[in-house]
């Protein structure tokens, strides 16, 4: 869709076109329910919080006044539509459950270089909760650990130190991983 194209769209759906909004979710659900995913874990939750992102998106539009890309606009929604849901669900408590993860070493470029994208994709949905939420928003999103712990409820250093425990817990899966795929 050319930035043309998109700010008749966003007009239209602005004037509650039904066939406008339609075009915006098919244009921007694929992206969004990835974005979801990877905060949620489970694909029927993502969809389902896919969904609540949009009734938010075309209740706000009115507040999109042009200002940057309308994607990082929307991401910013399901952004905070996923982090919404994990807290209802009380999934945002941080975990010390995964002690082995201290004692891990530095994952060498090989082992990231050997996974494709779905494969670390998978591998980063599967981390816990609280893990997948700071390492998303901080190394996928691009939050810093204040912006984090504001936008959690944690402090600074939880938000640190659930990130180091989130990257040792997946350079542990992805050494699994690689292990397991050298002896297929």
């Amino acid at each position: 869709m050319t930035e043309k194209d998109l700010s008749r769209t966003i007009k239209q759906c602005l004037d509650n076109q039904r066939s406008a909004q339609k075009k915006l979710y098919d244009f921007l659900a694929p992206q969004m329910l990835s974005v979801c995913l990877r905060y949620t874990g489970e694909r029927m939750t993502a969809e389902d919080v896919l969904q609540d992102g949009f009734v938010t998106l075309f209740t706000k539009l009115d507040s999109y006044k042009g200002d940057g890309s309308f994607e990082g606009w929307a991401r910013k929604i399901f952004v905070n539509t996923s982090l919404m849901h994990l807290r209802k669900k009380d999934a945002l408590k941080m975990s010390d459950d995964i002690k082995e993860a201290e004692t891990l070493k530095a994952t060498t470029v090989s082992q990231t270089q050997n996974l494709a994208y779905k494969e670390l994709m998978q591998l980063i949905t599967s981390l816990p909760d609280g893990f997948r939420t700071v390492f998303n928003l901080y190394v996928i999103e691009g939050y810093s650990h204040k912006e984090i712990g504001e936008m959690l409820g944690i402090s600074e250093t939880t938000s640190r130190t659930q990130l180091s425990r989130a990257r040792s817990c997946l350079q542990k899966r992805m050494t699994e991983y690689d292990h397991g795929k050298k002896r297929n």
